[in-house]
C-alpha cells in the first residue's frame, strides 16, 4: 500500500512538472530591414507634470560656466556652511562601526524620534509621543510627497498656496488629485480664499497644504492665524500639512516663527515636516521629519515600509547629535543669513531695485524692477544671468501667481553678495528704467 501511494503521487508530480515550469520567452527575430518599435505613449503620470520652468535658467547657466564665466548662483536653496564640527564628528564616528552599515529602521531610530519630541518639547512647547507622533523621513520633501500618495484619492481637491515650493502642489498632482490654489499671505486674504474653497469645489477639499517661513515668499505666520486655520479645519474636517522647514531661519528675535501643533486640538486635524537641511546645513544628509496626528503618522509609516529602510543609521545617530548638542551654530546661522539678508537690500536698493525685507527663510522674494517687468520671470533671469552673471529663481517656477518675481537665495558669503549687486547695478544701469521692452525681451533670447 505504501509502495502504491509512493507511486501514484511520483506520477502525478512528473505529470504536473511541466506544468509548474516557467515560460520560457523568446524575441522574435528582426531582421535588418525590421523598423525598431518606438512606444510614444506617455505616461499617465508624467503627462500631469508641467515643463520644468528652471529648466531653461539652469540651461544657460551650465552653458555660462562651460565657457568659463563666474557665475553668482543665487537661484538654488542649497546652504553653503559647513554643519556643526560635534555632528560631522558623530557621523564619522559612528561609520567606523561594522554593526551601523546594515538596513536601518524605516521610521527612524528611537533615540532620534525621542530627540525630535524633546525639540519641539523645548521649542514650541508640543508635547509628541515618539512613539506614534513622530516619524523620521528622508527630508520633509520625501515625507510630504509620500503622505500625500498614503492619503489621496484620484480626484480628491487639495487647497495649496500659489506661489509655493513646487513639492506642495506637484506631490498631490502625481498622487492623483487636483490643486486648487490660494493666496499665500497668511492673513485674511487666505481665510477668506479657503471658505470660498469649500463652497465651490467639487468634491469638497480633503487637504490643505501651508509653510511659513515659506518659499519662495519668505512670509511668517503667527499663532493667531494658526489657531483660525485650525478652527476652520476642524470645523470643515480638512487635514491640515503644514510645512516648517524654515522655523529656525528668522530675523525677528522677540516673534520666532510658531508650529501650528501649539494650537490647542491641532494635532486632531495636523501633521507638521520639519528638516536639518536648513537649520543645520545638512542638506545633501536628507534628514526630516513629521509630526502630529497619529493617523498620518501611521499611513506615513505604513507607506514607507513598503519603499525604504530609512536614512543611513549613521547620519541618523549624527542627527541626534545636533538635536541634543549645543544649540550656539543654530544662532550662529541666523545672525549669518540676517547680515546675508542686510548687505543683499542694501546693495540692491543701491542700484535701483527696491525688494522687500524677508521675515524669515534664506530667500528674499523680489517683485521684477519696472522696467523689465513686461518681460516675466524666465526671460528676466536669463537676461540678468547673461549680462551680470547672476542667477536667481524665476517666479513663474512656484506657480503662476509667482509671476512677476524672481527668488533670490541668501547662499553667497557677503563678499560675493556685494560682488553680485554691483554687478546688478551695472546691469540696472546699462539698461536704465526707460529701455523698451522689445530691446529687453531680444537681449534675452540673443
Amino acid at each position: 500500500m505504501e509502495g502504491s501511494c509512493r507511486d501514484h503521487y511520483e506520477a502525478a508530480c512528473s505529470q504536473a512538472v511541466p506544468l509548474l515550469k516557467k515560460p520560457v520567452y523568446r524575441r522574435p527575430f528582426l531582421s535588418p530591414s525590421t523598423p525598431e518599435l518606438v512606444m510614444t505613449e506617455e505616461f499617465h503620470r508624467i503627462r500631469r507634470l508641467p515643463p520644468y520652468v528652471f529648466a531653461e535658467v539652469n540651461k544657460a547657466k551650465a552653458a555660462a560656466r562651460a565657457a568659463g564665466d563666474d557665475i553668482i548662483d543665487l537661484g538654488m536653496g542649497n546652504p553653503d556652511s559647513a554643519p556643526p564640527a560635534h555632528v560631522v564628528q558623530k557621523l564619522i564616528e559612528t561609520v567606523g562601526n561594522p554593526r551601523a552599515h546594515g538596513y536601518s529602521v524605516s521610521r527612524g531610530i528611537p533615540g532620534l524620534r525621542k530627540a525630535m519630541a524633546n525639540y519641539y518639547e523645548r521649542r514650541f512647547n508640543v508635547s509628541l509621543d515618539p512613539e506614534t507622533e513622530v516619524i523620521a523621513t528622508l527630508g520633509s520633501k520625501e515625507g510630504l510627497a509620500n503622505l500625500a500618495a498614503a492619503i489621496t484619492s484620484p480626484g480628491d481637491t487639495i487647497l495649496v498656496p500659489n506661489p509655493s515650493y513646487p513639492i506642495h502642489q506637484f506631490g498631490f498632482i502625481i498622487a492623483g488629485a487636483s490643486v486648487r490654489s490660494i493666496p499665500a499671505t497668511p492673513d485674511e486674504d487666505m481665510l477668506r480664499a479657503l471658505e470660498r474653497a469649500v463652497r465651490h469645489s467639487v468634491p469638497k477639499p480633503t487637504a490643505l497644504i501651508v509653510n511659513f517661513p515659506s518659499n519662495p515668499t519668505a512670509f511668517v505666520a503667527n499663532l493667531d492665524f494658526y489657531k483660525e486655520l485650525v478652527a476652520f479645519a476642524r470645523r470643515e474636517e480638512i487635514w491640515i500639512l503644514s510645512d516648517l522647514a524654515y522655523a529656525e531661519i528668522y530675523f525677528n528675535e522677540n516673534e520666532p516663527p510658531p508650529s501650528l501643533l501649539a494650537v490647542p486640538g491641532a494635532k486632531d486635524v495636523a501633521v507638521e515636516f520639519t528638516s536639518m537641511s536648513k537649520t543645520y546645513s545638512m542638506a545633501g544628509w536628507r534628514m526630516g521629519f513629521a509630526v502630529g496626528n497619529p493617523k498620518l503618522i501611521q499611513a506615513l509609516t505604513r507607506i514607507k515600509s513598503y519603499l525604504d529602510y530609512g536614512a543611513f543609521t549613521p547620519i541618523q545617530v549624527a542627527s541626534v547629535a545636533a538635536l541634543n548638542g549645543p544649540q550656539d551654530y543654530v544662532s550662529e546661522i541666523r545672525a549669518m543669513y540676517k547680515d546675508r539678508r542686510d548687505v543683499l537690500l542694501r546693495g540692491l536698493q543701491s542700484a535701483g531695485w527696491d525688494v522687500p525685507a524677508p521675515e524669515g527663510s534664506m530667500f528674499a522674494w523680489a517683485p521684477i524692477p519696472p522696467a523689465f517687468a513686461e518681460m516675466g520671470s524666465v526671460a528676466f533671469s536669463k537676461l540678468l544671468l547673461k549680462e551680470a552673471g547672476v542667477a536667481v529663481a524665476p517666479g513663474l517656477g512656484f506657480g503662476e501667481y509667482g509671476e512677476g518675481f524672481v527668488r533670490i537665495g541668501l547662499v553667497e558669503n557677503t563678499q560675493r553678495l556685494r560682488q553680485a549687486t554691483r554687478a546688478i547695478k551695472g546691469f540696472m544701469t546699462r539698461h536704465g528704467a526707460g529701455a523698451g521692452t522689445a530691446d529687453l525681451l531680444g537681449a534675452a533670447s540673443s
